[in-house]
This record gives structure tokens, sequence and C-alpha cells, in this order.
């Protein structure tokens, strides 16, 4: 009755709160006070439930889509008496205060709720998961909704929030992470000892020593090494990122620690005139830049503006991290002047409000800050800054716009044409490589390995930084994880159980995220799992294995044709990989034809949407069994980018559960070469 009691008192709407697995409804009568007292099976759902946020960021934040609105949580927060009805809409967050850290239910009614210095939390309004400022816990809105009390509540309710209170602050407190240290070798620098570390690092001549005495620099003599502090919203150290010159090559490289998921960002106020009106800019702009040596770069010239570092460069921007661009009203994205680069501004703009948005674009007269401060000509960054452009009506635009871009593009023509494959070399001389926001259509007879042939398509670009997120509706992602690792391990774990825990860290590591779906599913709730997965993990690369789970057979849908509906499944992922700039992948079974007969692009099930919004069609073709000398083969029957078709012959390793084209010796030589219809298959 307890929890029945605190639903009543927000009214909040939960669907599907109950814990997977484990029958244990979080809105029953079961979470009422500290997880001891709940019993061994309601206590650790319990604890699940609170530490999905932080320990299971694949499976919680991308299939579970935020339900509640924007509207609501305003609402919400309003009618309660423990933030005193007060929030701050912001560009990404709702700001307002904690009502769980240093905050007792029911003791705002004797001193007020802003009384003293109270710690806030900021919800971001896409996601809905929100960070507290003080405990820096990351969780989601229902966790924390309940403590949201209004005005009218009753004594006994006071009472029963407080319970529940103590158990949401065990639950926080055992999962608190140790803070990050710096390390202990290193010592902080001054002005003498800083103009050292840049001679050390052979750093531009022109970045000034000063600017890493700001950042609050350290210099580790023992390995080299220049450690720079990343700190939160509430200006606390929560990792560092580390330059050193390496000895082999002589470049300089950057760390940061730790890899992942952080909060923290390095603030540097560049330079700038006298006057109040150069210091309010200073405050209110912002530039965000990728390296610390961009960083130091701005840093050097008077810019009335704050340079700012990401943690983890285009890798991905933690939403962990938004709070702490707040308080900017104007964002200056100055990444690579390249299409990755220029690919990733365009992606984190949508996270940081594209209103208050502006690009540098990615040209040779723009390059990074670094390289424009060291180049002999002297480019002004000032000048290039001033260049820096926003995105006005998406729908219309002129060559003038385009202009920057197709420069880029043909600057870049290697990185335009997408990411290279390392296992099947003759697919980048048909399809030159793997390209952000294009839709191919994979298909093939039953039984053919389209799934086995397509996880090991996809292991190969998530080892080279591809995100990748899975969706496969005919097998379980157990099977399918065990058979990527085999893959990847290039030979059966069952017979080296001793490499698996080696194997399976080597593979949690890569930007592998798999949807809990299977069997049949609508599209909208599959579609709500990919937004928020795209928006969450930055995912460059969705696969759909297969469409025709998405179609069902649902009572509401009985009456509308199967090639209507699959239409429009099909046009819901081409506008998605448009708008987000995704490569999708769709797995569609053909039609039933004999066996005797090649496969074409007619021959895709339904209607001939598939095979026209497609931008890549691979069949593959499978004549063993209706030849003798029969062989199987990857048709590219479909090429829009540049209209190579072919195929590739696929030769299948039961070892290693891979397709991958191998190098082959000849006979009586030790050198290594490669059979020309392995390495390049057959252009038509």
């Amino acid at each position: 009755m307890l929890m029945k009691r605190l639903l009543s008192l927000t009214k909040p709407v939960h669907n599907g709160n109950r814990l997977w697995n484990t029958g244990v409804n979080l809105n029953g009568p079961d979470c009422v006070s500290k997880p001891s007292q709940l019993g061994p099976v309601y206590s650790m759902a319990w604890k699940r439930y609170l530490s999905m946020g932080i320990h299971h960021p694949s499976f919680d934040e991308s299939q579970k889509p935020v339900t509640v609105s924007l509207y609501q949580i305003k609402k919400t927060i309003k009618a309660s008496s423990s933030s005193g009805g007060e929030s701050v809409e912001g560009a990404t967050c709702v700001q307002t205060f904690c009502p769980v850290c240093h905050t007792v239910p029911g003791a705002e009614a004797e001193k007020g709720p802003l009384a003293e210095p109270c710690p806030r939390i900021y919800i971001n309004k896409t996601t809905g998961n929100f960070t507290c400022s003080s405990c820096q816990y990351l969780g989601r809105w229902e966790q924390i909704e309940k403590f949201f009390l209004p005005y009218n509540r009753s004594p006994k309710s006071v009472q029963e929030i407080r319970k529940l209170r103590d158990a949401f602050l065990e639950i926080k407190k055992e999962q608190e992470g140790g803070t990050v240290s710096l390390p202990v070798n290193a010592v902080a620098l001054d002005a003498e000892s800083a103009k050292t570390v840049l001679i050390q690092l052979q750093l531009d001549e022109h970045i000034i020593p000063e600017t890493l005495v700001t950042l609050k620099a350290r210099w580790n003599s023992e390995s080299n090494e220049l450690v720079i502090p990343l700190v939160d919203v509430e200006d606390r150290v929560v990792g560092f990122k580390t330059l050193r010159r390496s000895d082999c090559a002589g470049e300089i490289t950057e760390r940061t620690i730790p890899d992942a998921n952080l909060s923290g960002i390095i603030y540097l106020r560049c330079p700038s005139g006298t006057g109040a009106k150069a210091k309010d800019q200073s405050q209110t702009n912002a530039i965000l830049v990728l390296t610390v040596l961009d960083l130091l770069a701005l840093g050097s010239v008077k810019l009335n503006a704050t340079a700012v570092c990401l943690p983890h460069g285009l890798k991905n921007l933690p939403q962990q991290c938004l709070p702490a661009l707040e308080r900017f009203q104007r964002l200056t994205l100055w990444f690579n002047y390249d299409t990755a680069g220029w690919d990733t501004a365009r992606h984190y703009a949508k996270k940081l409000d594209e209103r208050r948005c502006l690009f540098v674009r990615p040209t040779d007269q723009h390059p990074t800050p670094y390289q424009a401060l060291g180049q002999k000509e002297g480019l002004e960054l000032r000048a290039i800054l001033a260049k820096a452009q926003t995105i006005l009506h998406q729908s219309i635009t002129t060559f003038r716009t385009l202009r920057q871009d197709v420069l880029s593009d043909l600057q870049n023509i290697d990185k335009v044409q997408g990411v290279k494959w390392q296992r099947y070399p003759s697919l980048n001389k048909l399809l030159k490589g793997h390209r952000k926001g294009e839709l191919t259509v994979l298909t093939g007879p039953t039984g053919c390995g389209k799934t086995t042939f397509m996880s090991d398509y996809s292991l190969d670009l998530a080892q080279q930084g591809v995100s990748t997120l899975w969706g496969s509706f005919e097998i379980r992602n157990t099977r399918l994880a065990a058979t990527l690792l085999r893959q990847m391990l290039g030979r059966p774990l069952s017979d080296n159980l001793i490499e698996f825990e080696r194997c399976a860290d080597e593979f949690e590591r890569l930007p592998i995220y798999f949807m809990t779906f299977h069997g049949q599913q609508p599209i909208k709730l599959v579609m709500e799992a990919i937004e928020h997965a795209q928006y969450v993990h930055d995912i460059n690369h969705v696969i759909i294995d297969n469409l025709q789970f998405m179609m069902g057979v649902l009572d509401e849908g009985k009456h509308l044709d199967r090639y209507w509906k699959q239409d429009a499944i099909i046009g819901s992922f081409r506008s998605f990989a448009t708008r987000r700039n995704c490569h999708v992948t769709l797995v569609i079974h053909p039609r039933k034809e004999r066996d005797t007969d090649e496969l074409t692009t007619s021959s895709i099930f339904g209607g001939a949407k598939a095979s026209q919004e497609a931008d890549n069609v691979l069949i593959i073709q499978d004549k063993r069994l209706t030849s003798v000398r029969g062989k199987k083969y990857l048709q590219v029957a479909k090429n829009r980018y540049s209209g190579d078709l072919g195929i590739m012959p696929l030769d299948f390793d039961k070892a290693s559960l891979s397709y991958a084209q191998r190098k082959k010796q000849k006979e009586g030589s030790d050198d290594t070469t490669t059979e020309p219809g392995d390495a390049h298959g057959v252009i038509l």
C-alpha cells in the first residue's frame, strides 16, 4: 500500500516498470524501505533497478526510451514543495534542486527549500535521465520523481517517503565509484617549469606557457607526460588527459582517463581585451575542440570566448557532459577538417541544441586551431572563427551554402568513401567503403548464411570504431554474441575456454550494442529504441535482422496490405538514416523462387520500394545445391555511390564461422600472395 500512496502523490505514468525476469513490480508494495528489509529476491531486484543507469548503460538507455514528456517533468517539479516549484530550463537540461541529497522530506516546511545552498540535479530533456551535482549519480526520471512531494501531502506519506529515501541513499552509496586521482608523481607547473615542458614536448612556440598554469596542469617526469585535469559542472576533478611525445613515431599522443562516460571537460578562458563586454562574451561564448593541443592554441589568442576540450573526441559525447555546457549561449564547434569531423560536429550539434551551435567548415583553409597556429602562412585564428556558420532552414539551401561542403568532399575523397573493410577487401573495390547516412539491403535464400555474414561484416567495422546497434529478431543475443566472439577469436571458444576471459574483455570494449527484442515487434517500439540508442551511444550502424519480423500479424493491422505495411517500415528506416546520418542495414528474405533461378533486385520480398530506397543492394547467391561446381558469392546488385557492380566469392571457414578473405601462399614460396578472385572480386 505504501508505493500506491506514493504513486497517488505525484500521479506518474509508469509503463513497463516491472523488472525483467523477476516478477517484481517497482510500483508495488514490495519496494518500500531499505533493500535489506525486502528479502533477498526483492532486494536484488530493487538494487538492479536503481543501478541500471550506471552499470548497464547499453541495456538500459538504448532499450528503454524515455516515456515521460518534458511537460510532465516540469509539471511535477512545479507542484513540488521539495524544490519550491522552481526549475530552470536550459538548452539540453532542466535544472532544479535535488529532492534527495541533503534534503529530508518534510524538513523544507520548517526552513524552506531555499534557506541554504542545495545540490542541483540536471534532467536531460531528451532521455529523461538525471545527474546529481552533489553525488554525480546518473539515473532515470522514474527513480527520483517520487521524491518531488506536492504541497498537499499527508504526514503519513512523508514518513513513507523518508523510508524510501533511506533505501535510495543506501543504494547510491553502494554504487558511488572512487574519485579519480591525479598521478602522484605529477607536479604542478609554474610559469618557468611550463616553458620547460613546452620545449620538452616540442610544441609550437606560439603557445603561451601561462595557459598550462591556468589549466592547473601537472608534469610527470617519470613518464614524461603532461597531465591536465577534467572537471565537472561543480568544478570537481573527475578525470584527466595525458599528453606525451611517443618515442618511436615522434608524434604527440593524447589519452583520456577514464576512457568512457566521463562527465568532465577542460575549460580555458581565452585572453581578451579589457572591458565588461569582453568579459560577458567569454562567459557566454564557447569554442568546442577535440584535443588539448587545439585548446592550447586557442588559449594563446585573444578571442573573447572560453575554449572547451571535450573528453572523448570524435568517439562520443556523453550526456553527463551536457550540464557543464549549459551556461553557454553560443557554441562554436571547431573539429578536424575532414568529413568525419564534420559529420560528428553536426551530430553533436543535435545533442547540444542546434539553435545555439555554429560550425567551422572543414576545408584546407580552415584547419584545426593547432595546425593553423603552426602554419608558416600564419593563418589568423580570429578570421577563421569569424567564418563559422550556423545551420538555417533544413529544407532550403543554395550552392553558396554547399560550396564549402563540396570542396571538403573533394579534398577528403578517401574519407568521404567511408570506412574500409579489413576482412573483405573486395567490397572496398566495389562499394568503396561503409558510409554514414546510407541504407543497405541484404537478401539471400533461406539458410545461405545471411546472419553469419552480417555479424562478420559488422564486427569488421566495429573493430575500426564504428558504433553498431544489433537488432536480431531471429536468434537470441547470447547466440549472436557467441558467434561474434568466435569470429573475433578465429577459432571455437568451446575448445579454448582458457581464452574466454581475455577475448570477452576485448569484445566488451568494442562499441557494439544489442536490442533485446526477439520475434514479432511493432515498428514504433523498435524505432523509439533505435532513436534513443543513437542519441545516447552515438550509433553509426544499425542492423535489422530481419525486416519481416516487424510486419507482424497484430489485430490492429490485419486489414492493412502487407506490401503497404512493408513500404511504410522501409520509409521509416530511410528517413532515420538520412535524418540521423546513420547507416542502416536491413536483412530481407526474398520471394520464393525456383532454386535454379538467380536472385535479382526484383526478388526482394514486397514491392519495389526496398530496392528503390536502398543505396546498396547485396544478394547472397548460393549455387552449391543446384550445380556440381556451384559456388556461393556475394553480388553487389546496386551501388548508388560509385555505380560499380560485381561479385565477391564467399568461402566459409567453419572453425571461425567467417567468410573473411584470406591470403594464400604459392607452392614452393614463402611469400603470401592473394588470388585475384579472392582479393578483388569481379567487377561487372
